[in-house]
């Protein structure tokens, strides 16, 4: 296999390291840090390039945070320095990886995205429903209708969906196993020692906060991505980060197919399918799916997400009301939910929503 060397000179570049101080700054240019860096920059940058060049480059110190929206979830977050080489890394060695990953993988990649893989889990569904139904397209259409009726349609014949995540899966991810994928593309030392000083610099599993988190993730799930598409030739995968769902006539194969992954993972990975969120179901019950309700006929909003604006919103206004919050974040706030309604079929919502809660606003 082909391995990729003398890589530390492009990351290490003064160009690409530029680059990356301007990508890392989006959205930070007003901290103390990103303010402190841009101030002598070219000295933080000759500096950065020395310690990468030299092996010398050490990670700095996370700082923790809680956030919980739209679960609680532990944010670590490194100095702006460690963003900034982080960012130069990721410039290199993304595209190297990125050859490998399959088109069903959609978090993080240029391209990609929720919409799309939301978009696409409805395809899966709706062509799986007539090539599964015997009646053939006359019959996929007579399914696809009952499935968009109001009720659902979830005792009508369809296709079945298996639905998995893996169980803590940022927190689990095993060091040496991912230091080994690395080395199946990478041959430059220096760089593998600055990308081994990252993934040691947390002590258990991946930190979520870190660019290079993100293409670690991806990358590591590769190796499942080609079993399943490979080994188990199922046709209609996908996957966004760690949630990924299969699409199949056969129930029965679903089952086999979780048996099969659960082995894998346990395996090769080290990782386990959470216990109580890995099940097949029928597709015209609806896929609960990145945020949405996936049918064949149509996505609606799911409906923990509108409970959860409706009560953001709410405390919102009450704070443009006291004086406390700008009108213009609470619009950035309103046109955000424009923005998430606007991807699948909601009118009716939006009119009672509107209606109901916040009549004395619009």
């Amino acid at each position: 296999m082909k391995t990729h060397k003398n890589l530390i000179e492009k990351v290490a570049g003064f160009e690409n390291l530029n680059r990356a101080y301007l990508k890392a700054r989006k959205g930070k240019g007003r901290s103390d840090e990103a303010l402190r860096f841009g101030y002598n920059l070219e000295t933080e940058l000759l500096r950065m390039q020395r310690e990468l060049l030299g092996g010398a480059f050490c990670t700095g110190k996370y700082r923790n945070f809680t956030v919980f929206e739209p679960k609680m979830r532990m944010i670590s977050a490194l100095p702006f320095r460690d963003r900034v080489v982080h960012h130069a890394i990721c410039a290199i060695i993304e595209p190297i990886f990125e050859r490998k990953f399959i088109q069903g993988s959609y978090a993080c990649r240029m391209g990609k995205g929720t919409h799309k893989a939301v978009g696409k889990l409805k395809a899966f569904i709706s062509s799986a429903g007539v090539a599964c139904n015997p009646a053939g397209a006359a019959g996929g259409q007579a399914l696809r209708a009952r499935q968009g009726s109001s009720s659902g349609g979830c005792g009508a014949k369809s296709p079945y969906v298996l639905k998995c995540d893996i169980r803590k899966y940022f927190a689990s991810v095993d060091h040496g196993v991912m230091k080994g994928l690395l080395r199946k593309k990478i041959g430059c030392r220096a760089l593998l020692a600055a990308l081994d000083n990252i993934i040691d610099s947390f002590p258990q599993g991946i930190p979520i906060g870190n660019l290079t988190s993100q293409l670690f993730a991806n990358i590591y799930l590769t190796e499942l991505d080609h079993h399943i598409t490979g080994t188990l030739r199922q046709r209609r995968y996908l996957r966004y980060m760690d949630d990924f769902v299969l699409v199949s006539c056969s129930k029965k194969g679903l089952h086999e197919a979780k048996r099969d992954i659960s082995a894998f993972l346990g395996k090769k990975l080290r990782l386990a399918l959470h216990g109580t969120k890995a099940v097949a179901f029928p597709s015209a019950c609806g896929t609960p799916f990145l945020g949405y309700v996936v049918r064949a006929t149509h996505i609606t909003p799911k409906r923990r997400t509108v409970m959860r604006f409706v009560q953001g919103a709410k405390a919102k206004i009450r704070g443009y009301d006291g004086g406390r919050l700008p009108f213009s974040k609470l619009l950035e706030s309103f046109n955000s939910w424009e923005a998430y309604l606007s991807h699948s079929r909601s009118f009716l919502l939006r009119q009672s929503i509107c209606a109901n809660n916040f009549r004395n606003v619009m």
